[in-house]
């Protein structure tokens, strides 16, 4: 409950601050801090010397603590300049207000802080560039619908003892080059440079609450140590846990950008999931310590309203708000050379705000920068028609993740519920709407919309088919009680034990299988489709989850990427890569806007489990006069009529790439049950 005096007090502020110097600003032989507490009576900056380890009352002794009081200027802002050297000094606010309470809080702006985000830390930013950093170039993109994204965890891509790679769980696992498995496969980021993907998207790498930072390297327990990271902490600051050395403020950044800089220099951005819409903490959190009613949303009744599910929701709407949000995000995009944004629950984020953020980045950064997020709360929210719903994207530079096409293509995420890839009957019109770009739907052009059947979140793909197979039960896959308790094993790792998710995959036959096809049709209609693919980290593997829907905190076993299934499921690999290549080399499969899909996207046949249409490259500078892309859904093989000449076979059975694999001609072509063909003529 927020006292209602304070937030009178603190919402008829008008108080709105233009500068981009909040935090501390480092100059030779000078500090300056300047921090926005417009309802304090007075703050000071307690300032100590560089941390040794442990916790802050064990390595600070009180008359080491210097207490400086700061000065008030205007528009709420309370500041102050040391001279001298500061660098690596950890500090504190401590806001004093009218009633005579004081909070002490880290600084909301800090960009460095201490091992679990304790303190804030003063650190010069180029003492932290790795080499060859002021020569980083940013992969830079024409277009958003050029991207094909791939969803991953920093500490699922190497912790598995099959990654071969040394800084299991860490940023630095990402410089790792020249693995290969001891069939000659790559690995690592060797891997994901040839699958060809253009952009990894990491699940949240800044500063979050819910690991240990001091125990993320030990072996005991699975929980404490892994978490997916939507509890954010310090939005400024990288996750310590995936850093070497926790303990050492400099080090996480440094190895960030050593991360940042390995995936550039293969020509893949790197986009950073982001939580803005709500805090881990709320009455503890440094924005509420200091203004207090300030940052996030109220109910009527003063309570906090809770449109995240989390317990909180961040008042968007609100100018100084708004001004951290672009702040922060912009300081990521310049200090870490960081690509693209995605916003998590971007529902709860006001349309106002979205949009200046799309239009200060693109100006004043780079406009390839990509930006999107999920159009959605989690429940109600106070925010009301300001909310950022599908739609709200038009025109606006941002995309938003297309649920109604992921729901066509799949079913429901969690149940037994079927979409075309799984078996439904009726999709084929749900399905011609999202491959043309969702340009009927709800978006201004196919830059819009992110197409994607699965990401971290519920059933990953393989689980999900499998859940529409009815084999749940048959694969053993692990079951929760109510109390979260995993039945018929001790643990978790024993439940993975004893589950057998590839258990009718005959390893001679693996793309007869029927899981695998109904998982390579999904997708390969994701990477088919006009708009923005993203692909979860291991599809291309069969990685599969034991149907855990919700992995946050189910730790390693659940989560690793197991790399020796890349030579298990050689395969489904190759043809995830193929398709990648497919679309990557035909501009045909990444129109820019609404007008070329109308003019160039043309329907052949729709029923029945069948949809074929027809791509005109040659208009669209393509090296490919006519495409046609056939997706059969049934469980027969289905002869549609196609136009009459030669056509070049591209795609088909499970294999994909733009080499031939046959002709067709007599204006017939005859697809596989489950399976997707790609043809081109030159005529």
């Amino acid at each position: 409950m927020i006292d209602d005096h304070h937030k009178l007090d603190v919402l008829n502020v008008v108080d709105t601050y233009q500068g981009r110097d909040l935090g501390v600003t480092m100059e030779p032989q000078a500090c300056s801090f300047k921090v926005w507490a417009p309802t304090a009576k007075q703050v000071d900056v307690l300032i100590s010397p560089p941390s040794t380890g442990g916790s802050p009352n064990e390595q600070k002794n009180q008359d080491e603590q210097k207490e400086i009081p700061m000065h008030k200027q205007d528009q709420g802002i309370w500041s102050l300049k040391l001279e001298g050297e500061w660098n690596g000094y950890c500090y504190m606010y401590r806001a004093t207000f009218e009633d005579g309470r004081q909070e002490i809080a880290v600084d909301p702006y800090a960009r460095a802080v201490t091992m679990n985000g304790e303190m804030g830390v003063i650190v010069s930013l180029e003492q932290t560039h790795p080499s060859g950093w002021n020569e980083d170039i940013r992969p830079e993109l024409a277009s958003p619908v050029d991207a094909v994204l791939y969803e991953l965890h920093v500490r699922d891509f190497s912790i598995h003892e099959s990654s071969g790679m040394r800084h299991k769980g860490k940023y630095l696992a990402f410089t790792e080059t020249g693995l290969r498995d001891s069939n000659g496969n790559t690995l690592g980021i060797d891997h994901l440079a040839e699958l060809g993907i253009t952009h990894v998207h990491l699940l949240p790498v800044y500063d979050f609450a819910t690991v240990d930072e001091s125990k993320a390297d030990d072996g005991t327990s699975d929980c404490s140590r892994y978490n997916w990271g939507y509890d954010p902490l310090h939005y400024n600051v990288p996750e310590g846990s995936y850093a070497s050395r926790a303990d050492e403020p400099e080090t996480r950044i440094r190895e960030f950008k050593s991360m940042v800089l390995a995936l550039h220099q293969k020509g893949i951005g790197v986009i950073m999931d982001v939580v803005y819409n709500h805090t881990f903490d709320t009455a503890a959190s440094s924005f509420e310590k200091l203004v207090p009613g300030y940052y996030y949303r109220q109910n009527p009744d003063g309570t906090y309203s809770n449109g995240s599910g989390t317990g909180n929701e961040v008042a968007t709407e609100r100018p100084m708000v708004r001004k951290f949000i672009i702040d922060s995000v912009r300081y990521w995009a310049e200090e870490y050379h960081v690509d693209g944004f995605r916003f998590d629950l971007m529902g709860l984020i006001d349309m106002t705000t979205m949009k200046e953020l799309a239009a200060e980045l693109h100006a004043e950064v780079s406009p390839s920068i990509l930006l999107y997020g999920e159009p959605w709360g989690a429940l109600e929210s106070p925010l009301g028609d300001q909310m950022t719903l599908k739609g709200a994207q038009r025109e606006a530079r941002f995309a938003v993740f297309n649920d109604n096409f992921r729901g066509t293509i799949k079913g429901d995420s969690d149940g037994t519920g079927t979409g075309f890839a799984t078996g439904a009957e009726g999709k084929e019109d749900d399905i011609w709407t999202g491959v043309r770009g969702a340009i009927t739907d709800f978006t201004a052009g196919p830059s819009e919309t992110i197409n994607y059947v699965t990401v971290h979140d519920n059933l990953n793909l393989w689980d999900k088919v499998v859940q529409t197979q009815g084999l749940h039960d048959t694969l053993r896959f692990i079951t929760y009680s109510e109390d979260g308790r995993v039945k018929g094993s001790a643990n978790v790792a024993e439940a993975v034990q004893q589950a057998k998710p590839y258990l009718y995959v005959d390893t001679d036959h693996i793309l007869e299988n029927e899981t695998v096809r109904r998982c390579l049709l999904a997708n390969g209609i994701v990477l088919t489709s006009q708009g923005v693919p993203l692909l979860a980290a291991g599809d291309e593997l069969l990685r599969s989850k034991y149907g855990d829907a919700n992995s946050h905190e189910s730790g390693d076993s659940v989560n690793a990427i197991r790399w020796e299934q890349k030579q298990q499921f050689k395969p489904v690999y190759d043809y995830y890569r193929g398709l990648i290549r497919l679309r990557r080399e035909h501009p045909a499969f990444r129109l820019r806007t609404r007008e070329e899909i109308e003019l160039h996207v043309r329907l052949l046949e729709k029923g029945k489990g069948l949809l074929a249409y027809e791509l005109a490259g040659t208009a669209v500078g393509d090296s490919w006069g006519r495409i046609i892309i056939i997706y059969n859904a049934s469980k027969e093989t289905r002869t549609t009529s196609v136009p009459s000449g030669t056509w070049n076979v591209v795609v088909e059975q499970g294999q994909a790439g733009t080499e031939t694999l046959r002709t067709a001609k007599d204006g017939q072509v005859s697809v596989p049950a489950i399976s997707m063909t790609v043809m081109y003529s030159d005529e």
